[in-house]
């Protein structure tokens, strides 16, 4: 479920150019989150609130890394690469949180994972540079895609920590972790755009489309999937529930194909394959 969100997270991020910009999709994506839950978590605010104060560094980091960062620079990808692509590109979650399990907590990485990472990589070059490798020594790599797998990082290191999430209910989690995410928001609103004040001006601007949009994000990639994610994390484990991010490039090709119109490529093809091997 939270694959199938965050595919169509993809194909949001590209139909929002031109209906409502990167930075303000961002505040109200989380501001409209927080404020959906929070009727229903007020209760376990108050439950957690020893916890959340004694640890309130942690959750807004969470939100700011995993929610801010990350989708920051995917909607920003989305005005220099294709659905597609990046997409595909999201795969790269699941090798940065082996890799950093492994570094960090010394999580031994089994052969077949070792050859799934090398056979992943190969497919996500494959997309970063269009089917011509040789770009790779050329640096002729897409900004756009670039952005992707660096979002991709900022998400394995949010991953890799809910090891340290402390014992809250989800929705108090959700409910803090959101503030940290509207705290970077508007912190990559006055770094990246042209401030604050011009936030009224960007909000004014957005069409239905972009209302629309805005909507889908709140519930689906914000609030769906986040619950489902961090649920499925503590279940299963990191290492386990990044592999399931292997769907994006699925649901999320598949809406960029039947909803954006873009066409496959042979390129894409040959890297899908590669990711599903």
């Amino acid at each position: 479920v939270a694959g199938l969100c965050w595919g169509g997270n993809v194909v949001a991020g590209k139909l929002a150019v031109g209906h409502v910009d990167a930075r303000s999709l961002m505040v109200l994506r989380w501001t409209g989150a927080l404020l959906v839950i929070l009727p229903f978590a007020v209760g376990k605010l108050r439950q957690d609130w020893p916890v959340l104060k004694r640890k309130w560094w942690l959750y807004l980091f969470y939100g700011a890394a995993g929610y801010a960062t990350f989708n920051v620079f995917v909607y920003f990808a989305a005005y220099h690469t294709s659905g597609v692509n990046s997409a595909l590109e999201q795969v790269s979650v699941n090798i940065f949180v082996l890799l950093l399990n492994f570094a960090l907590f010394r999580l031994r990485i089994s052969a077949g994972e070792l050859v799934g990472v090398v056979i992943t990589i190969l497919g996500v070059a494959v997309i970063a540079t269009h089917g011509e490798l040789t770009r790779i020594l050329a640096l002729e790599v897409n900004i756009g895609d670039a952005m992707v797998v660096f979002a991709c990082f900022a998400y394995a290191v949010y991953s890799v920590c809910l090891r340290w999430r402390p014992k809250t209910h989800w929705l108090s989690f959700l409910a803090a972790s959101f503030t940290g995410a509207i705290l970077a928001s508007f912190g990559y609103q006055s770094v990246l755009g042209e401030g604050l004040s011009a936030l009224p001006d960007a909000l004014a601007a957005i069409d239905l489309q972009g209302w629309l949009i805005v909507a889908y994000t709140v519930l689906f990639p914000s609030i769906i999937s986040q619950m489902f994610f961090v649920r499925g994390v503590e279940l299963i484990g990191s290492n386990r529930a990044s592999l399931f991010v292997n769907l994006i490039p699925l649901f999320g090709t598949i809406g960029s194909v039947l909803i954006l119109g873009e066409s496959l490529q042979l390129f894409h093809i040959a890297a899908a394959l590669l990711i599903a091997a």
